[in-house]
């Protein structure tokens, strides 16, 4: 496989999506690669808020998040470890689905199980390697706002005072932070790809460490700093145009769901208006429904999209280090003509 440029790329891409996904088209196994892809990839947004009210005549004795008790430290500190240690299994096994991702991707097959068993203890290290570089940049991150946390912290007990906070103040904290913001995003954004896009296939096809898969991936961005360059560029607009363009799409279909979804809950609060318990009970079966549609919505368009921009990556890099690409797209037989990549 010979190399081609960012732009040059995309068209290979999708012709490899679409043989994955829709050549033949199996529901189920659609449903499967996209939901993989989604969870690998990160193409939905997980959020959580916790509601909060105002309680200012609340008696302390009660409930105060500051009263720092023994009891309270303890469970503290037990909450946190429980968490962190959740947070980083799961994190493990999407490192291991990501290798079993990448097995289906360059194969071009739909068994994840395969890939799953074969890459073990490559997605191991690489976790761990994605952990010590999360709090690196975790670390440089407090460094660089920690001049900012004084102003912060004023600004916080004026307006605890009961003071009225000086807006001069506030743009003084937050314009400097705005450039700040987006190069530490751009920062992220660029370790991203190095590590899963440049470094991840050394990991598996070679089972290169660390320093083996830094130093292939880069080599080759010393050597062709342009083309790099420009496909990170295209790995940051290409998904956004993408969504833009499925926000576009979806509006009205989401305006029509919403609605259907309101007038629903309205019919049943007023059908069961005085049998309490059962009204609860159909409206949060009516939910969990509502919600396992947005959820089977969003993994039917971010999968493809998902599976879509690893192709993408996988035929870029795939030019410029030879196993990954020979395995893509296998070299002729001796007499045979070089099949295209188009």
């Amino acid at each position: 496989m010979f190399a081609i440029s960012a732009v040059d790329a995309i068209s290979p891409a999708l012709q490899r999506t679409r043989t994955l996904l829709f050549r033949p088209f199996r529901l189920g196994t659609f449903l499967k690669l996209c939901l993989v892809a989604a969870v690998t990839e990160g193409t939905g947004n997980f959020n959580s808020s916790v509601p909060g009210g105002h309680t200012r005549h609340a008696d302390a004795s009660v409930f105060s998040p500051f009263l720092w008790t023994p009891a309270r430290i303890a469970a503290g500190v037990a909450m946190t470890l429980l968490v962190l240690l959740l947070c980083g299994y799961l994190l493990y096994l999407v490192t291991r689905l990501r290798f079993a991702f990448f097995h289906c991707l360059i194969h071009n097959t739909r068994e994840i199980r395969p890939g799953w068993a074969l890459y073990r203890s490559q997605a191991a290290r690489f976790f761990w390697l994605n952990v010590v570089v999360g709090f690196g940049y975790l670390l440089v991150l407090a460094l660089i706002l920690l001049p900012f946390a004084a102003g912060f912290i004023a600004l916080f007990h004026r307006v605890q005072s009961g003071g009225h906070p000086d807006i001069g103040m506030i743009l003084g904290l937050i314009l400097p932070l705005i450039p700040i913001i987006i190069v530490l995003a751009l920062v992220a954004f660029a370790t991203d790809v190095i590590l899963r896009d440049l470094m991840l296939p050394h990991f598996a096809l070679e089972d290169a460490s660390a320093g083996e898969a830094w130093r292939a991936a880069w080599a080759r961005i010393r050597a062709e700093k342009g083309p790099f360059f420009a496909y990170t560029l295209l790995r940051i607009i290409l998904p956004i145009g993408a969504w833009v363009a499925l926000f576009i799409v979806l509006a009205i279909p989401a305006v029509i769901f919403f609605v259907a979804v309101v007038a629903v809950g309205v019919m049943i609060h007023a059908a069961l208006a005085d049998a309490h318990l059962l009204r609860i009970f159909v409206e949060a079966v009516a939910g969990a429904v509502a919600f396992c549609i947005v959820m089977l919505v969003g993994v039917c368009f971010g999968g493809p999209l998902g599976a879509g921009m690893r192709e993408y990556a996988l035929v870029f890099y795939g030019g410029r280090y030879q196993k990954l690409g020979d395995i893509l797209y296998p070299p002729p037989e001796p007499g045979l003509s070089a099949p295209g990549i188009a």
